[in-house]
């Protein structure tokens, strides 16, 4: 089942200043409207770009250049966004602190983080990668879009659980968040690297 090959990939999409934001707006006073407005944003986004990219990608997966490995066209395109995405992820793997205009999210209005889900999971550009190879994967393969909807929804579910926490835990909230945040934004380069090269596996194994 194609569906269940690119769930993994979910994580690759919040891993970064993505996820921080959810354990920001999850900490923030009026923390329930702003996460629910910064995971709608997302939602928004990120199946526009998935879309396009099936759309795009479907009317190319037709007309296939078989090479010896018997690879298209479209996944050597695949194989490239993944490999720029794996490069990106390890070049970013030293930062160990957020970036500073991250201190403002407490602040932020629903609107605010409606805005940032839609450009952050839409446009950063290891997003636009991970969707487009999505999106393209899934056309390549005869798939129908609908397949990309559990990967939308783990995305989506990656990104809420941050104020989920804090509805199960409570108080506490306050003092694991921000422990999982610090570690998610130490480690998840690595989980996010294995994560990719699992997909460039399947890729030219598929």
């Amino acid at each position: 089942m194609d569906f269940v090959k690119i769930l993994p990939l979910a994580f690759v999409m919040v891993a970064g200043p993505q996820i921080i934001s959810a354990f920001f707006f999850a900490t923030s006073e009026n923390w329930k409207k702003i996460s629910a407005a910064y995971v709608l944003g997302a939602a928004v986004s990120i199946s526009l770009v998935v879309g396009a990219a099936y759309l795009i990608s479907k009317g190319t997966a037709g007309a296939k250049d078989e090479g010896d490995s018997g690879l298209s066209t479209l996944d050597y395109v695949i194989l490239v966004l993944l490999l720029f995405a794996m490069f990106k992820n390890y070049r970013g793997r030293n930062a160990s602190e957020p970036p500073k205009w991250m201190g403002k999210l407490q602040n932020a209005t629903p609107k605010t983080a409606l805005v940032l889900g839609f450009l952050l999971l839409g446009f950063f550009p290891s997003d636009i990668v991970t969707s487009f190879s999505v999106g393209a994967f899934l056309a390549n393969n005869g798939d129908t879009y609908l397949k990309a909807l559990p990967f939308i929804g783990l995305t989506l579910l990656f990104l809420a659980s941050p104020s989920l926490g804090v509805l199960l835990l409570g108080k506490r909230a306050q003092v694991v968040l921000p422990k999982i945040r610090d570690w998610m934004n130490q480690n998840s380069w690595i989980v996010s690297e294995v994560v990719l090269v699992f997909f460039v596996v399947i890729i030219l194994t598929g």
